[in-house]
């Protein structure tokens, strides 16, 4: 059985593979199906889907987007995979979305400029990273390029990292927001990397099932940083609630170099065989 990847990123959010990139390494990596799940954007799905299709008949490309919400005041991660990204009515939530983050960023980047005497413009970051959704990570770099810091962390300890001086909350979206959204383009929605929210195991099952009333259908059980302990914790809340298992790297590239397609620290696998529950899911 060939292994499946149902979470990576590309250059078109904050990971460093092209679209094409990150297709030819599935290949390399003999993935039987890969999903794009850039954050707060499908712009790279319509590529990713052309180019699969004219290359590789032995890959399942599935679109998706992973939205970065906000749940009592942490960071809720909600992937959504067999969209339907062409539909009007995402299309115009998701640009209104996109929208707000550029006025985010824009404030963001006039705090450097005139209190932390770091002149940077959110031009000089659509410049420097062309058709790619802009994130703290995009700061790091650039600000580094510039020689602003000596390295990346130092962006996030001093800058711009959650409780910094001269960083600027994004427009509060909530878990059920980016749910609706991905049915409304007829797709699956997955809890993602529950783990990394740190709640306690009671909290993180009423969160589960608050989401489940507005149509969570699964939930990343296996991850490229979960112990076996974590992983056995999150099938069996997905067992409980009839939810489906989900899986995948979290794959960045350079952005998070050891972490690997398909097999994330190196021992992750994901069975394509998932994949027949998450396609009948879309039916139902």
């Amino acid at each position: 059985m060939r292994g499946i990847d149902l979470h990576t990123h590309s250059n078109c959010s904050d990971g460093t593979y092209s679209v094409k990139e990150l297709i030819d390494y599935a290949h390399e990596k003999n993935l039987a199906a890969i999903a794009l799940t850039d954050h707060d954007t499908v712009i790279g799905l319509d590529e990713a889907i052309d180019y699969t299709g004219k290359t590789y008949s032995d890959i399942e490309f599935i679109p998706g987007i992973e939205f970065s919400t906000v749940n009592e005041g942490k960071d809720v991660h909600v992937v959504g995979l067999y969209i339907d990204h062409h539909n009007e009515e995402f299309q115009r939530r998701l640009q209104a979305f996109a929208d707000s983050r550029r006025e985010r960023n824009e404030k963001m980047c006039r705090k450097l400029t005139e209190e932390a005497g770091l002149p940077i413009s959110y031009d000089e970051l659509l410049e420097a990273f062309p058709n790619a959704v802009i994130t703290r990570a995009h700061y790091a770099k650039l600000m580094l390029d510039k020689g602003y810091v000596n390295s990346r962390q130092e962006v996030f300890d001093k800058y711009i990292g959650d409780h910094c001086k001269y960083y600027v909350p994004r427009e509060n979206i909530t878990p059920e927001d980016a749910i609706e959204l991905i049915l409304l383009a007829g797709g699956v929605p997955i809890l993602a990397h529950p783990i990394l929210y740190h709640m306690s195991d009671e909290k993180l099952e009423a969160l589960v099932v608050r989401l489940i009333d507005a149509g969570l259908k699964g939930i990343e059980a296996i991850y490229s940083t979960y112990e076996p302990a974590e992983e056995r914790q999150i099938r069996n809340l997905a067992h409980k609630y009839d939810l489906l298992i989900s899986g995948g790297s979290d794959f960045h590239g350079a952005n998070k170099p050891k972490i690997d397609l398909g097999v994330g620290y190196g021992k992750m696998f994901i069975p394509e065989e998932l994949l027949t529950d998450i396609k009948n899911a879309r039916e139902r």
